[in-house]
């Protein structure tokens, strides 16, 4: 049984501390946010990753982990709600070995300091200075700025950052829709990671230069090029990698537990 102090620390413990600090409460989501799977004994070590996928969860057995935390869990809206398959299979082996099961995702998001989109501006060298969407209280999306930049030089950034090449499509039109084929700085980028390839109509609205997301469809590149905005899709795991290393930082040394980050490779 795990104490600090006169605080026996449960998986309901873990997550209220989390759930106050993400102020989870605040989103409405896709997914539940908080403890999502009770394996029902005392956490002693946590295994973090960004995907409670079945490799995650044999990872965590063979490190003894009892909880796991994620920034995608279980029980999205619109999905089967039986519990079989590939998820039954996943949740049957966090109950048989009684593994928790701790899950945000737009708090992880949002969090302005240590959520994907802060700690993806942190690896690249830029400055938050605003919501993406101004009118939201906890915005999902950001506007950043940095030193004057070549799309060329940013590209070379988050590919030393992320360890890979993110996809570029540059912005071949200006503002009036003439075609423009001369390099231009960037200087204010707006920055959502994961599956936001759609706001960048909202960047544009927001005379950002470029935008940085994690996924591309077939329709975004005609967005970037129309829209006079160059856009980088980094990949959907590669961008939130952050939020959660950081919050199992900030679990470990509140609660003094051994919390191991675990990255399940997915080019995605």
């Amino acid at each position: 049984m795990t104490i600090k102090g006169d605080l026996l620390i449960t998986a309901q413990t873990l997550t209220q501390f989390c759930d106050n600090y993400l102020q989870a409460d605040a989103f409405k989501d896709y997914s539940p946010n908080g403890l999502q799977v009770d394996g029902g004994r005392p956490i002693a070590r946590i295994v973090t990753g960004v995907t409670a996928c079945e490799a995650l969860i044999d990872a965590a057995i063979e490190a003894g982990a009892d909880a796991i935390m994620v920034h995608h869990g279980y029980f999205w809206k619109g999905e089967d709600e039986t519990i079989t398959g590939t998820k039954g299979r996943r949740i049957g082996k966090l109950m048989q070995h009684g593994i928790s099961l701790i899950a945000y995702h737009l708090p992880l998001d949002a969090h302005p300091t240590l959520g994907n989109n802060a700690m993806l501006a942190q690896a690249f060298g830029l400055t938050i200075t605003g919501a993406l969407y101004p009118h939201e209280s906890h915005p999902v999306g950001n506007i950043a700025t940095c030193t004057p930049q070549t799309a060329d030089d940013l590209k070379a950034t988050i590919e030393k950052a992320l360890q890979r090449t993110p996809l570029h499509i540059a912005s071949h039109y200006d503002v009036e829709g003439k075609p423009n084929h001369e390099p231009k700085l960037i200087e204010r980028v707006g920055i959502c990671t994961g599956g936001a390839q759609d706001m960048i109509e909202q960047a544009a609205i927001m005379q950002c230069d470029a935008y940085i997301s994690g996924e591309i469809s077939e329709r975004t590149t005609h967005s970037a090029r129309e829209l006079g905005v160059d856009y980088f899709a980094c990949g959907h795991h590669a961008t939130e990698r952050g939020g959660i290393q950081a919050l199992g930082e900030l679990v470990a040394t509140h609660f003094g537990l051994p919390v191991t980050f675990i990255d399940i490779d997915n080019p995605a």
